[in-house]
């Protein structure tokens, strides 16, 4: 993340990623204050055993694009809000990468989101982690079914 204010966002996808036994690693380099580290970070991710990369910046959100630029794994940017544009600025800097240097980009202050698609990414090889998501899409329509029947009940009162 490019800030310690982006952590209260960006546990969210660490727990995510939890849920799945997914390992991860949380950091706070930025573009912008700490180029040189955040580089190497970026390059040296998939020689540490990284498979997919998420990036948490808001306002000019540069973060994911210097991670995308250094790096050839996966890149999944999540714009934060805040700032005179509530975190729109942090959404189209994020998504607005040029030709060949892209970044997956998940809604404003989307982690939840991130992890699950970081999830999906690395589940293309991993039938276990597959099934842990096949079990959470299951368990959300199970919900959606257990409020939709508790509506009905309350509706013919």
């Amino acid at each position: 993340m490019g800030s310690d204010s982006d952590w209260p966002v960006v546990k969210a996808a660490c727990t995510q990623l939890q849920a799945f036994g997914i390992p991860y690693e949380a950091h706070i380099l930025s573009a912008h204050r700490t180029p040189a580290q955040a580089a190497d970070f970026a390059r040296s991710a998939r020689q540490n055993g990284f498979g997919v990369l998420i990036c948490a910046a808001g306002m000019a959100a540069h973060l994911a694009g210097a991670f995308a630029g250094n790096s050839t794994l996966p890149v999944i940017g999540i714009p934060m809000k805040g700032g005179a544009m509530d975190g729109l600025d942090a959404l189209l800097a994020t998504v607005q990468m040029p030709s060949g240097i892209p970044v997956a980009t998940v809604a404003i202050n989307g982690a939840k989101n991130a992890a699950v698609l970081a999830a999906q990414m690395l589940a293309i090889s991993d039938d276990e982690l597959a099934a842990k998501l096949d079990q959470a899409r299951a368990d959300m329509a199970k919900q959606i079914a257990e409020k939709e029947a508790k509506l009905q009940l309350e509706s013919e009162e």
